[in-house]
């Protein structure tokens, strides 16, 4: 994936606790960008999203339940949390961000500022 100048690289939020990175694709067009995240495994209510200043950062916690009595012999992940920080550029409008959770898919529209979106400007014949 090409830089994208609306979203600078993503960095993880150092904290306690060890978390994956989701992959996430970033597509910008005319209007915003759209960022989709991949939460395998992340319930609704596990998922939180939080932007501040010009952070956005996205934590789920994994929700597998095993059945009663049943261990897991083999686990391919091994850590139950995802975190994600991305720094927002001051063209985007953090105030108007949509999520949407899908199948495990986190789509966050994030649309661009008033004053960074294209304008036709009229021509005056004199």
């Amino acid at each position: 994936m090409s830089e994208n100048p609306a979203v600078t690289k993503a960095t993880e939020i150092s904290r306690d606790e060890a978390a994956l990175l989701p992959p996430t694709d970033v597509i910008e067009d005319a209007g915003g960008i759209t960022l989709y995240a991949d939460l395998p495994g992340v319930p609704k209510d596990k998922l939180a999203l939080q932007v501040e200043a010009d952070t956005l950062t996205i934590e789920g916690e994994v929700a597998l339940d095993l059945p009663e009595g049943m261990e897991s012999s083999h686990a391919e992940v091994s850590l139950p949390r995802y975190r994600r920080a991305f720094t927002l550029s001051r063209e985007l409008d953090s105030s108007r961000v949509s999520a949407e959770l899908n199948q495990g898919v986190l789509k966050l529209r994030i649309p661009k500022a008033e004053h960074a979106q294209p304008r036709r400007i009229e021509i005056q014949v004199a």
